[in-house]
């Protein structure tokens, strides 16, 4: 107690770090410990093994399910990172007023005012089989069959990370381009240079900032979902998430806590690579 009243910094910082200790610091230490253990049918058995590892590690079933997780976490990047950035760019460069920025912001946010269970089984009743979009097609004659990847398929589940995810990359990506001087773009205009010049010289390396906060959000949820692949893929594709959820179900949490720390660490390198094209600190 004398050290804290004596620096009082510290003593700013001790709640901070206490939750930090508490609620995220504890739980993961806590599940590297777990992945070390061994386990029967019945029960948890404290130990000291790597078997959950080098079955992990060794296993084509792993291997499989993390190149289809790269697959959506990539495509998905791609897709949101494109529509975040065209619509961050209309809002703050197109719009002119203030409240129409706010209220067409506004808009973005109307999906999030539900779960996103209820979003994803909204798109069921129009990508099944006899849904809306193939009754559609076939009453115009344009298909004579219903097409069958529409739904329960990996397009259904990327579909479903797009509409979940998009507003992740708009938020961070417009709170940017707000920030970008105006005289810039109309120098940048004024020297000769195109609009696509004007975009990808001037305006992408203003808001890097904006892209590499979006990328993170939009990576890191989309590597560590379940939900959403199960149910949009009818159990057709397999994620690490699924194979995770799957080994909690069977009471194999050893086995899960190993993925859990493995999936971990993947992240955390996509994250520190993308650390080194960009200094966040710096840039916001």
């Amino acid at each position: 107690m004398r050290f804290l009243t004596a620096n009082p910094s510290y003593l700013q910082v001790t709640p901070l770090a206490l939750v930090i200790l508490l609620f995220l610091l504890f739980p993961v230490v806590t599940i590297v410990i777990v992945s070390f253990w061994d386990y029967n049918a019945y029960q948890l058995l404290p130990d000291f093994i790597f078997e959950n590892y080098e079955f992990l590690l060794t296993s084509s079933v792993t291997l499989s399910a993390y190149l289809k997780t790269f697959f959506f976490a990539i495509t998905s990047w791609l897709i949101t990172l494109t529509l975040g950035f065209t619509v961050a760019y209309y809002l703050a460069f197109y719009i002119r007023s203030p409240l129409l920025q706010s209220v067409l912001f506004v808009l973005c946010t109307v999906p999030f005012l539900t779960s996103n269970i209820i979003r994803m089984i909204s798109w069921i009743p129009l990508l099944g089989r006899n849904g809306l979009v193939n009754s559609t097609l076939q009453e115009i004659n344009l298909i004579d069959a219903p097409i069958e990847w529409l739904l329960y398929s990996d397009f259904a589940v990327i579909l479903a990370f797009v509409h979940l995810y998009t507003l992740f990359m708009v938020v961070p990506i417009f709170n940017s381009m707000m920030r970008i001087d105006r005289n810039l773009i109309e120098a940048s205009i004024d020297a000769g240079a195109s609009a696509f010049q004007t975009i990808f010289q001037v305006v992408v390396p203003l808001c890097k900032s904006g892209i590499a906060i979006g990328s993170i959000f939009v990576v890191t949820l989309v590597m560590g979902d379940f939900i959403t692949v199960s149910l949009m893929s009818g159990g057709l594709s397999a994620s690490v998430g699924v194979l995770i959820r799957n080994e909690i179900s069977l009471l194999q949490y050893p086995a899960a806590a190993a993925g859990a720390v493995v999936l971990l660490i993947t992240v955390l390198i996509m994250l520190s690579i993308m650390f080194r094209f960009i200094n966040i600190k710096k840039e916001l």
